[in-house]
């Protein structure tokens, strides 16, 4: 091949080399980014859209999960809603046969809602204790378990303390 020949297959050659790796820096890669994030969006979107219309078909049973969670808030009083858990404790401890040593209801407050805390220390079985539980977790307030601690009273661990960290939820506006 003649020098000339050869100097403008390399130029050449440069060219669509140059050519190619412009192309690909500043079209292809772009484009492949563009279109992964694109296909990533519709995906998200897609699951979204999915969610959504399982919401929508749900709807009446989440109202009344959210009926049945309002209406088993406590009372808007805060003299009402602790004697109503004191009650409550007590109806517990009788049918599961605990002693309770101590109930400590303190209360923290926020603007759209309260929350009465409760401290409940007890003594019993396991079994009695399991029932307490059970019984606090089945029961129609709107409590929430937030601790359990239970220590043994004796050496053979047939009697335990148990204590109880409980909140129950105040709503400040009662919907009708």
């Amino acid at each position: 091949m003649k020098t000339d020949n050869r100097q403008k297959l390399l130029i050449a050659l440069t060219v669509v080399a140059g050519t190619l790796l412009i192309g690909d820096r500043l079209i292809y890669s772009p484009l492949v980014h563009w279109w992964q994030a694109r296909d990533k969006e519709i995906s998200r979107l897609r699951l979204q859209v999915k969610e959504g219309r399982a919401l929508v078909n749900h709807e009446q049973s989440i109202r009344d999960r959210w009926d049945s969670m309002r209406t088993n808030t406590l009372p808007n009083n805060p003299s009402l809603a602790q004697e109503k858990v004191l009650k409550a404790f007590q109806e517990w401890a009788q049918e599961s046969g605990v002693s309770l040593n101590g109930i400590t209801p303190q209360w923290k407050g926020e603007e759209e809602h309260q929350t009465l805390v409760c401290r409940v220390d007890a003594s019993g079985t396991l079994w009695m204790l399991s029932r307490f539980i059970y019984d606090i977790e089945k029961g129609p307030l709107g409590l929430k378990l937030e601790s359990v601690e239970i220590n043994s009273r004796d050496n053979t661990g047939q009697q335990l303390a148990l204590g109880l960290q409980i909140s129950g939820l105040v709503l400040a506006t009662q919907e009708p």
